[in-house]
């Protein structure tokens, strides 16, 4: 068995460029660890919108100096020490992003390692594909006629039996006030009706609330979607700092609900978890705390027999990852994917993840089972101001 150092630790933050005509450019965050047997290994640390991924990455070059010269390893003990380097300032948000990257890349490393993929240092596969819901196929959309269009020609040839959207997307200002008026209620309502009668009474319609509304909107609009449209989930209802306007909507609304992109860690789980607020969980492999931290949320999940169901927007490595958890786990539901981010995934990957019918099947390479293009990373870099920092 080799024995390793980690000899660079190099962050990359670049334009993914997914052609969505976004109104939030979308940037990734890359890390790279170098070991000085010349294994290297790469995470993920992304986190949009609104330049998230930028914070993550200075978070992880605030560490690079003290995990030069570490055992990549050590994950379990490198997790913990880097979760606590920064408690004073809450080990939370860009804290368990940088953390995250790191714990990707180092499990990355450790497989490559020991010649296995990662699913199998997890303890070995439950199944051969990872079943995926389809997001990002509505680019474009506004009425409800486009979007019952873009499911037909866009997720149906793709195979996928789950879609997710936001019909509310335009109206910001709910993330101030946390309602809608009628008008906004009506054309929504409008939107999910449409993709139903586009895809037939057996496909699952998850509506994303994106955190933005208040306990009476996030009541009458779930209710009012299940009844009219018969949704499979609402998620985050209502802001994800307040478990407390969660535990007021839980009983008052008919479809289930799914929480967890914007929670970090197993401790944020567990009071959701005990006080049953949630049907599923949905963590972000990039921001609650890696391969490391989703294993043991999906554990504690599967104590409280709920499904898992990882959160899914950002980048390659975080899909790959993600799904690397999910083969190995027995209370796995559905992993998020983005359809609009496929081309930019080929763009950064060497070779072509391989979707197909709705699942998403990883190699048995070592490690994540991927490489990375570095020379497309390295000519996709957004941070001019970084140089003198690597």
């Amino acid at each position: 068995m080799l024995f390793l150092k980690i000899s660079d630790v190099k962050v990359y933050t670049v334009d993914a460029d997914i052609g969505r005509g976004s109104r939030h450019p979308r940037q990734w965050t890359f890390v790279r660890i170098d070991t000085d047997e010349g294994i290297t290994g790469w995470g993920e640390a992304s986190s949009y919108p609104n330049n998230g991924s930028f914070l993550a990455g200075l978070a992880i070059l605030a560490q690079r100096e003290w995990l030069i010269g570490q055992d990549p390893a050590r994950i379990e003990p490198i997790w913990h020490q880097m979760f606590r380097r920064y408690t004073s300032v809450g080990a939370k948000g860009a804290t368990t992003a940088a953390v995250s990257g790191v714990d990707i890349a180092l499990w990355d490393i450790r497989g490559k390692a020991l010649g296995l993929p990662v699913y199998e240092l997890l303890g070995g596969k439950f199944r051969d594909d990872i079943d995926l819901y389809a997001n990002g196929w509505f680019s474009g959309c506004a009425t409800p006629e486009d979007y019952a269009r873009a499911a037909r020609e866009r997720v149906l040839p793709a195979g996928h039996t789950a879609l997710k959207f936001d019909p509310f997307f335009e109206w910001e200002d709910g993330y101030v006030a946390g309602g809608l008026s009628g008008r906004e209620a009506r054309i929504s309502t409008d939107r999910v009706l449409a993709v139903r009668e586009a895809v037939g009474p057996d496909h699952e319609i998850l509506i994303d609330g994106h955190g933005r509304f208040n306990v009476p909107t996030a009541v009458e609009l779930a209710n009012r979607l299940y009844d009219a449209a018969r949704i499979s989930w609402f998620e985050e209802p209502v802001p994800p700092e307040s478990y407390s306007a969660l535990a007021v909507v839980r009983p008052h609304i008919r479809p289930r609900i799914s929480v967890g992109e914007r929670l970090f860690t197993r401790f944020d789980f567990v009071p959701v978890l005990e006080a049953k607020l949630t049907d599923y969980v949905m963590p972000d492999i990039c921001l609650a705390g890696g391969i490391t931290e989703m294993r043991k949320i999906a554990n504690l999940a599967e104590s409280y027999h709920v499904p898992f169901s990882p959160h899914d927007a950002q980048g390659p490595i975080q899909i790959v990852s993600g799904a690397q958890v999910c083969m190995a786990i027995p209370n796995f539901y559905r992993l998020e994917h983005s359809m609009d981010a496929i081309p930019a995934y080929r763009r950064f990957v060497s070779s072509p993840l391989d979707f197909h019918d709705g699942k998403i099947t990883l190699s048995s390479a070592p490690g994540l089972g991927i490489e990375m293009n570095v020379d497309a990373i390295e000519a996709a870099a957004v941070h001019p101001e970084w140089p003198g920092l690597l």
